[in-house]
């Protein structure tokens, strides 16, 4: 009975080890995937979160006069797998450590986040495009940040950024020839040079030998002929 008293007075005196919630905030791990959110000057509408979301809790809508398009995510339906921040190819998503996720019945269909993420029109072809995010474009085009109008290429589609990018690099490659030095790069666009696979004409072949070895190591050499008599 005495032990019993000691370990109670010991527990008293140290106070509760439990966290006071739901009266005072607890402590979360700095890597707990809490609800999702999402930067829409990062976002290009690729829409691959929407394909890997395990809980369907992403909702990518157009709208109709092709001004943008609306992204949602409901956090009521989220697994909290962390697919779409995986996935996602420019870091637009990402998990906070916000795990509040207990609501009112009436609230189930404001529980989410919404975005409007606009469109812009190429500045080649005029058609609606998302722009390529600044952080994006600087890891594509590192190698030929100095040689491309880079403002210029963050307002194209793609294929008008393939044709500006070639046009630059043969005019760079004219005006190299013309004066006689080489181009500073003549990479294909990803900052790796074009492989260049050279054959070996002048290399000595060893001509195939006429004996062909057959079972138990004996040629055709070794084998007895018939001659007429």
């Amino acid at each position: 009975m005495l032990g019993f008293l000691k370990i109670l007075a010991r527990n008293v005196a140290r106070g509760p080890s439990t966290d006071p919630f739901p009266f005072a905030e607890t402590h979360t791990p700095s890597r707990f995937r809490g609800k999702v959110t999402m930067d829409p000057a990062k976002c290009v509408g690729c829409a691959i979160c929407r394909h890997v979301c395990a809980g369907g809790a992403i909702r990518i809508e157009p709208r109709e006069d092709r001004s943008g398009y609306d992204f949602t995510v409901w956090h009521n339906t989220c697994a909290l797998c962390g697919l779409c921040r995986h996935y996602c190819p420019t870091g637009a998503i990402t998990m906070t450590n916000d795990w509040h996720n207990a609501h009112l019945q009436e609230r189930k269909y404001d529980w989410a986040e919404h975005h409007f993420v606009p469109y812009l029109r190429c500045t080649g072809c005029d058609t609606h495009i998302r722009m390529l995010p600044p952080d994006m474009a600087t890891r594509v085009y590192a190698n030929h940040a100095h040689d491309l109008d880079f403002p210029a290429l963050l307002r194209m589609c793609p294929k008008c950024r393939q044709v500006a990018a070639a046009t630059r690099s043969a005019t760079l490659n004219a005006a190299a020839d013309a004066e006689g030095t080489a181009p500073a790069d003549t990479g294909n666009g990803n900052g790796s040079r074009p492989t260049v696979k050279v054959a070996a004409a002048n290399e000595e072949t060893t001509p195939a030998t006429p004996h062909t070895v057959k079972d138990g190591g004996r040629t055709d050499a070794d084998t007895p002929r018939a001659t007429a008599g």
